[in-house]
């Protein structure tokens, strides 16, 4: 996914791994908004020599995961070490600062009850105008090369990655996109695979009204998708959403915050197509932050 970013130069990860560009979805699928409760909350942070550690626990619905980070900053390397309810265990070392600019990494998980272990080395290099990175995933054995590069000049961005799978001797993957962000307006588009074309235009009309418009078409079945969607703000605290695709789908959405931390959100999406059948999908959405 490209991300832009005004001001800050390059900032992507995994640069045409998604053919989206980062802008505000104008309406989510009301089929997703069940009532989600979400906290992160720090347990704890010391420093002993030099040797920063934090503890933090995440809960998402029933799901929870705690979080464990030792920062030693005299050499530059972080070691993280991450455990769900899902019972995996999850280690990250990574090391930068070393060189302007690089990053390298290693994660591994290890799932107890079944015995599955993964392992995966990055490696990425960043400035204001080019990021690159290179990930080794072990899990299957022979190792999958995921390579990355973005470039961006004068709010213009373009970006190639690539997947290699050792164990077939073949590229799996090609995917090229190009965005350019001037002020309000972003536009991109990106090919996957020569077979997935796609295009999408946002603009920022004021500072209350937002709108933007996607494009899709695959090659395979020659499959056109298109959709509309807008955000205006009726205040500081209330948005209101809107979006129509050429399936005849009509999403509705609304929010409020109601204090610091505390959103709701109700949400409708219609079919137009069948619209005596029934089928509609209504959700609500409680967001808590701490």
């Amino acid at each position: 996914m490209i991300r832009t970013s005004r001001g800050h130069g390059v900032d992507e990860e995994q640069a045409c791994a998604s053919h989206s560009l980062f802008i505000p979805a104008p309406l989510g699928d009301p089929g997703d908004r069940n009532v989600r409760i979400s906290s992160s909350v720090t347990s704890g942070s010391r420093q002993v020599d030099g040797l920063t550690r934090t503890w933090v626990t995440q809960l998402v619905t029933t799901a929870s995961s705690t979080n464990t980070e030792n920062v030693l900053k005299c050499v530059g390397v972080t070691f993280t070490e991450k455990w769900n309810t899902d019972n995996v265990l999850v280690t990250e070392v990574s090391a930068q600062d070393f060189m302007k600019g690089v990053k390298v990494s290693l994660d591994t998980s290890f799932k107890p009850q079944t015995g599955d272990k993964s392992l995966k080395a990055k490696t990425e290099f960043r400035n204001q105008t080019v990021s690159v990175n290179c990930d080794l995933d072990f899990k299957a054995g022979a190792p999958v090369v995921n390579a990355a590069a973005v470039l961006g000049y004068n709010g213009w961005l373009a970006g190639y990655s690539t997947k290699f799978d050792s164990q077939k001797s073949k590229i799996t993957g090609n995917n090229f996109a190009l965005g350019y962000a001037a002020g309000d307006l972003v536009f991109h588009t990106s090919v996957d695979n020569g077979q997935e074309f796609g295009g999408s235009i946002y603009h920022k009309v004021n500072p209350n009204f937002e709108t933007a418009v996607n494009l899709a078409w695959s090659a395979g079945n020659n499959d056109t998708r298109f959709g509309i969607g807008c955000k205006y703000n009726l205040d500081h605290d209330t948005a209101v959403r809107a979006k129509v695709n050429n399936a005849s789908q009509i999403g509705l959405s609304y929010s409020q915050k109601l204090r610091e931390g505390v959103t709701i959100s109700l949400s409708t999406l219609i079919d137009g197509k069948n619209f005596n059948e029934g089928g509609h999908k209504v959700g609500f959405s409680l967001e808590l932050e701490a």
